[in-house]
């Protein structure tokens, strides 16, 4: 403990990010080791990791040019995966409005799954709101540390070894995002989402360029919108 609120806001968020931040470690690994498989330099892999801080699109970008796939797909793939985070910044601003706006940018720049699934549950409940900024880039803060660490681990194990993706690391993926997104599955317009999401993705999931994902990722927002419209007017 400290007496210091707004340290002990930011040890308070790194520590509640704990366990999602631990799951994400063998993604990050994956994503150094594709980047070098990919043939990416040391350079260009870390500069992702600094500059884009974007684990699907990194991870989504580095196995697409595994492939030898169209630089436009790429773009587009790493484009509607990150689409997610309008929704994850549309409900947090209401609680960052008070703040400068370098302060929110960098806040935006920061803004990954983890985190958000970190401060989200914190103002579900009691938070001082003059503090909640401290929470939140304690998380940030040690999620962004972690990946840059993790990323350069894998790059530098790529190069010892061969076929990153027979390692099974990718699990942690599917692991920590089921982890992430079910607490937050809180009225039946999100439940109807994440399903139709789901199960289109198996369906799609042979689909070339990843297609299949942003195809289910549309199809999901299209139900839940449609069943959150169906949801409003009845009432």
């Amino acid at each position: 403990m400290t007496n210091n609120p707004a340290l002990q806001n930011a040890l308070d968020g790194a520590r509640d990010s704990l366990p999602l931040v631990l799951a994400a470690v063998p993604f990050g690994i994956l994503y150094g080791a594709l980047a070098q498989a990919s043939g990416l330099s040391l350079f260009t892999s870390m500069a992702m990791s600094l500059v884009v801080f974007a684990g699907s699109s990194q991870f989504v970008a580095v196995s697409l040019l595994l492939t030898t796939t169209p630089i436009l797909v790429v773009i587009l793939a790493t484009f509607f995966v990150n689409l997610r985070h309008l929704m994850y910044s549309a409900h947090l601003t209401q609680h960052v409005r008070h703040l400068s706006s370098p302060l929110r940018a960098l806040l935006a720049f920061w803004l990954t799954d983890e985190t958000f699934a970190t401060v989200a549950n914190k103002v579900s409940g009691s938070f001082e709101p003059k503090l909640l900024h401290y929470y939140y880039l304690g998380s940030a803060v040690f999620m962004y540390s972690n990946w840059q660490l993790c990323s350069y681990i894998g790059y530098e194990i790529g190069l010892q070894l061969s076929d990153p993706l027979s390692w099974g690391l990718d699990i942690a993926l599917v692991v920590a995002f089921i982890g992430v997104i079910t607490p937050a599955l809180v009225n039946k317009a999100m439940w109807l989402c994440a399903i139709a999401a789901s199960v289109s993705a198996l369906i799609t999931h042979a689909w070339p360029y990843q297609s299949g994902l942003i195809f289910s990722m549309l199809l999901g927002i299209c139900v839940g919108v449609l069943a959150s419209y169906k949801g409003a007017t009845r009432a």
